[in-house]
């Protein structure tokens, strides 16, 4: 696989490896669904140049495990110069200290396998916290573990931070940055819209990664934009 090439699936697994805050953000809050809710996160992202991946994340709470949240994630991966991928694994959110506390904690967990090699690709083990400061402001933190296979490091520290902003009754603002300690970091900001405070979430964001990578002897900097399009519906 050409360094670029690498590059690519690494920085895409990284943008993509957890469930986040709702949909395609990528740094995640403590909180789970209601008990007894369910929600699939749709989204398309795409990399500058020619490539891009598909998501599909169903998750659900039950009323009977009301602090456990349970998905699972599929996304398909295409490059310019490579076969594509599939990726499919398990995610797991416990939240251990809910947010209307004063500060919210959580565990969340997942893995991802590549269905055309069998290789398991990621495994992520994060603590995130929630930091309400308002009715229309709250940050949220992550710190924990990553196992990414391509990278140049496969184990590595894993940290991300996010503010969420209600601009309206139905609009909020999102502006993340999130990365790893001796690999890929990332930034990207997106509105969210919520019609008439329903089932439905139409996400917009735009990013950029930035990727150290070792080639041939010389250090190389990849740079990548990306943006992306999602949808949540909640039943």
């Amino acid at each position: 696989m050409r360094p670029a090439t690498a590059f690519g699936l690494g920085a895409f697994v990284l943008a993509s490896t957890v469930l986040a805050a709702g949909g395609p953000h990528v740094v995640e809050d403590s909180e789970v669904l209601e008990p007894g809710q369910c929600q699939v996160d749709l989204w398309v992202t795409r990399f500058d140049p020619g490539a891009g991946y598909a998501n599909a994340t169903p998750a659900c709470t039950l009323a009977s495990l009301p602090r456990l949240e349970l998905g699972m994630q599929f996304q398909h991966y295409w490059f310019s110069e490579s076969p594509y991928d599939e990726l499919l694994g398990p995610s797991l959110k416990l939240n251990l200290v809910p947010e209307e506390k004063g500060v919210g904690v959580g565990i969340y967990f997942n893995s991802e396998v590549n269905l055309r090699t069998g290789n398991l690709e990621v495994a992520t083990l994060l603590l995130p916290v929630t930091v309400p400061l308002s009715d229309h402001l709250r940050v949220n933190l992550n710190a924990g573990w990553q196992y990414l296979r391509l990278a140049n490091t496969p184990n590595d520290f894993f940290w991300g931070a996010q503010v969420e902003a209600k601009l309206g009754g139905e609009t909020s603002l999102m502006v993340e940055a999130f990365g790893r300690a001796r690999g890929v970091t990332a930034g990207q900001v997106g509105v969210r819209w919520r019609p008439g405070n329903g089932p439905l979430d139409l996400d917009f964001l735009a990013g950029e990664s930035q990727d150290k990578l070792l080639a041939g002897g010389l250090l190389d900097k990849f740079n990548s934009l990306f943006f992306t399009v999602g949808v949540t519906v909640r039943w």
